[in-house]
């Protein structure tokens, strides 16, 4: 027998939007999880059909419910039972912080991990076919004989 209601926290879960049902459920209690613009609390029940939207920032994500479940699903099932609806613009708000993340690095921070390193090469690559060059050369900034009349 199909179930015509889930609670909120557990088909989130099991849809993998969040990696455990504990943080799924305090999502909800944090006000980051609403069903048709209205907060939802862990126990309010999904129906097929609902629009629920959850806020993790910088972005707002926005599924449309197709079918209901409890058990956690494999990833390759979740396309049966959510549709991501999430706006372009959100999106590419996603894309804009992921960049800007690299140019306004917060003191502090330390050094980028591998990852990071890896993903600013990429991005300094694509960006080189712009016309941004941003191999440097101490010879493009110093002149030999500049450096020797200094030393006089």
């Amino acid at each position: 027998m199909a179930k015509s209601e889930v609670r909120i926290d557990k088909w989130l879960w099991a849809v993998r939007v969040f990696k455990t049902r504990s943080i799924s459920t305090d999502a909800c209690k944090k006000g980051r999880v609403s069903i048709g613009d209205v907060i939802a609390k862990p126990s309010r029940t999904v129906k097929v059909g609902d629009i629920v939207k959850v806020r993790k920032p910088p972005v707002t994500y926005s599924f449309k419910v197709l079918a209901l479940t409890e058990n956690r699903l494999g990833a390759k099932l979740v396309p049966e039972y959510m549709e991501n609806v999430t706006p372009k613009s959100e999106l590419d708000l996603l894309d804009v912080v992921r960049i800007s993340g690299f140019i306004n690095r917060r003191k502090g921070l330390g050094r980028p991990t591998k990852r990071e390193g890896r993903e600013l090469a990429r991005f300094a690559e694509e960006n080189a076919e712009c016309g941004w060059d941003f191999d440097f050369d101490d010879d493009d900034f110093f002149d030999e004989d500049f450096l020797d009349e200094s030393d006089d």
